[in-house]
């Protein structure tokens, strides 16, 4: 598709957030490594027999037996925190502090260095809106500014790659799916399934991969969010 027939019009940009706008991992591991500091603090004896590794087994276990949180990752982390201390006799209601303690770290996010002049270009252009299975708290970000509103897939009732999660978006922003393109790394959970909700595509591949030969292609393709940003704005 060429770049005027990709932006022909589009009102709404939706941008995936982990691995398109800032690195995912180094982001858990800060969180991981803040919620085992809590532990020690407040929960001591799992912390000395407990390492990162084996919270995380853990969380894994816990979301094998509760499919039904797939969609929130904020509650399945809950659960596995109330477990994980009534396994080791302290009280299930510490879980809150727990959780909190993991998601401040985890709204410490530190975006790819193109992202924030990226998104305030096409901001004047595009309203621009996130859309993640995750749960980092947009408000708290360094994103803020520049993004208008924040779906996650706990509100929404679905996550992707289900068609639904990109359906509601559209539902909820009062526009038609066409006039929405979203933003992403993942070419199934993002592009794919947007494209078969009826969004239009963008593939972000920071780290240059080729395209599964299986899916339709996205509408733009670019290696950062600065050149998908020339692509539409030119």
């Amino acid at each position: 598709m060429t770049g005027a027939a990709a932006v022909a019009g589009l009102r709404v940009l939706v941008f995936d957030l982990d691995e398109t706008l800032w690195p995912l991992q180094p982001t858990l591991d800060r969180a991981e490594a803040a919620l085992h500091r809590w532990l020690a603090a407040h929960a001591p004896r799992i912390a000395r027999h407990l390492g990162v590794d084996a919270l995380r087994a853990h969380r894994r276990r816990v979301a094998a037996e509760r499919p039904a949180l797939a969609h929130d990752v904020t509650a399945l982390r809950r659960e596995h925190l109330r477990r994980l201390l009534a396994e080791w006799g302290y009280p299930p209601g510490l879980a809150e502090e727990a959780l909190e303690a993991f998601r401040a770290a985890r709204d410490r996010v530190e975006p790819y260095r193109d992202v924030p002049a990226a998104l305030g270009a096409l901001s004047v252009r595009y309203r621009l809106v996130a859309a993640s299975n995750g749960n980092a708290r947009l408000a708290r970000t360094p994103l803020a500014p520049y993004l208008d509103a924040g779906f996650d897939a706990a509100a929404l009732g679905a996550a992707k790659p289900d068609p639904r999660f990109f359906r509601e978006i559209a539902r909820r922003l009062g526009a038609p799916p066409g006039a929405l393109m979203h933003v992403g790394d993942d070419p199934e959970r993002d592009i794919d399934a947007a494209r078969r909700a009826g969004l239009r595509t963008a593939w972000v591949n920071r780290r240059g991969l080729p395209w599964p030969p299986a899916l339709a292609a996205p509408a733009l393709v670019a290696p950062d969010l600065e050149a998908l940003c020339d692509r539409l704005l030119a």
